[in-house]
């Protein structure tokens, strides 16, 4: 595929976080941009002032005049998101109309094969450590080209579009073995486990995608790997590990909570690098940040220009952003939906709020994770003093006999713990005056923030 002779470019699946950074791309090249999506949301808003022309009713109709009639496909462009259902009309008709349909994926590893990548993969972990590096290279005047998987707290953007020579900096994900499609000069590895089993069927298949991930790095380039993660020889051979204990590469020599803020030192492959500054919070977070200075101190930037870029780093959307930060209350907003993720979520709140009473919305996603991870789901959300669940939010796929958050909270064994629909959840939150809130999950959770922050701030303002 030639995208120096795209002319048009259409989205079906346009509000999707990787979807939108794609149409960005594009729109910043100059080329037009169209597409659909099933609701409209703030992002959407975003993109059609930007100019892109999106549509909300899956209608034949609606799909944009340069898909009607006789149609040359080496200016029209096509791309899906694997959310889109086989039924979706707009799909079928370009399918029946002839026109070669392209995965995200695909289209980003096009484009990644024209810049020196940096990619980040990982259950978990990828998101804010690729847009850490983002972060890192802009503030060092190195300009990159990102592709982020969630939105810069930064730049108020997933999307970052550098010069032509730029490093490219993507998130790569693991679902439908999406990164399988790149081809990276630095290839980084947060965490192999468990997930997507939908598709994998077994971990072992998902680590073995994992490992070719891995094995895909350019020739003379950098494999950086969370010490610990198991992967064949002939990758771990090339490997360069991090962790914030034990051996490893890149590796913490000191680490100090003081107050919120996370002030720490760091080895990397014999080099010590002192006095960083983590603006974001979450000890997690530390760990992620050991990949990103690896990661940019071998692709040429400064151990100064590192330590400023960190400390003023102000993190994803949804990743631990706090949405009010007072002395009597701190709510806390973040995308965690995995057990592992959850953990690493109301761990690093315990360590920063001991003493405190932890109250946790959570919205599972996915019945087929949830199905496959209810005893860690339990063991994660255990840890919680206090714990609301929302039902299950299905995405892409159907329900699933005898899978349901009720089921969930039965084997959650302490006793404060309670359904609640998202229509009542603004008014029993407040009821329940919370120390520290923390609102949890990957599917429209987002939507009640906003609600729920309102009705908090209502019932403070009347005491």
């Amino acid at each position: 595929m030639n995208l120096e002779a795209v002319k048009y470019v259409y989205l079906l699946g346009a509000g999707g976080i990787g979807m939108s950074a794609l149409g960005r791309y594009f729109l910043h090249r100059g080329i037009a941009v169209g597409g659909y999506d099933k609701t409209p949301t703030v992002l959407t808003d975003q993109l059609i002032a930007e100019g892109m022309h999106l549509v909300f009713e899956d209608r034949e109709d609606l799909l944009p005049v340069e898909l009607q009639g006789s149609v040359d496909e080496k200016e029209i462009l096509v791309i899906y998101t694997p959310a889109i259902p086989a039924t979706h009309k707009q799909l079928n008709y370009l399918k029946d109309k002839g026109i070669k349909l392209h995965k995200r994926a695909e289209v980003l590893g096009i484009i990644s094969s024209a810049h020196t990548t940096i990619a980040v993969a990982g259950t978990h972990g990828k998101t804010t450590t690729s847009t850490m590096i983002a972060h890192i290279l802009e503030s060092a005047g190195r300009k990159p080209v990102a592709f982020l998987g969630g939105i810069s707290s930064n730049y108020n953007t997933n999307y970052l579009s550098g010069t032509v020579d730029s490093l490219l900096v993507v998130e790569a994900d693991e679902y439908d073995r999406s990164f399988l499609h790149l081809h990276p000069d630095t290839a980084i590895i947060t965490s192999t486990d468990a997930d997507h089993l939908d598709i994998y069927g077994k971990k072992e298949s998902l680590q073995e995608s994992f490992a070719q991930f891995a094995s895909q790095t350019e020739k003379g380039g950098n494999i950086i790997l969370k010490a610990g993660l198991k992967f064949p020889a002939e990758v771990t051979a090339r490997a360069i590990t991090y962790h914030t204990t034990g051996q490893a590469d890149i590796r913490l020599t000191r680490c100090e909570l003081i107050g919120d803020t996370y002030q720490f030192s760091v080895r990397v492959k014999g080099r010590v690098m002192e006095h960083f500054v983590l603006g974001l919070p979450g000890y997690h977070n530390v760990e992620n940040a050991l990949a990103a200075i690896g990661a940019c101190y071998m692709n040429g930037v400064s151990e100064e220009d590192i330590r400023t870029a960190l400390a003023s780093f102000k993190g994803v959307k949804r990743r631990f952003e706090y949405i009010i930060r007072r002395p009597d209350l701190v709510f806390i907003d973040d995308y965690a939906h995995h057990p592992e993720e959850l953990n690493a979520c109301i761990s690093s709140v315990k360590k920063l709020y001991p003493g405190k009473k932890i109250t946790g919305v959570f919205q599972p996603h996915l019945y087929s994770r949830t199905r496959d991870f209810y005893d860690g789901f339990a063991k994660s959300l255990g840890q919680l003093d206090d714990l609301i669940l929302l039902d299950i939010y299905p995405a892409r796929e159907l329900p699933i006999e005898g899978v349901s958050s009720a089921a969930l909270l039965e084997k959650i064994l302490h006793s404060s713990k309670t359904l609640s629909t998202k229509e009542e959840l603004p008014a029993l939150i407040a009821a329940k005056q919370p120390e520290v809130l923390l609102m949890l999950g990957a599917g429209d959770i987002d939507m009640l923030v906003e609600p729920v922050r309102v009705s908090l701030s209502q019932s403070l303002s009347a005491v």
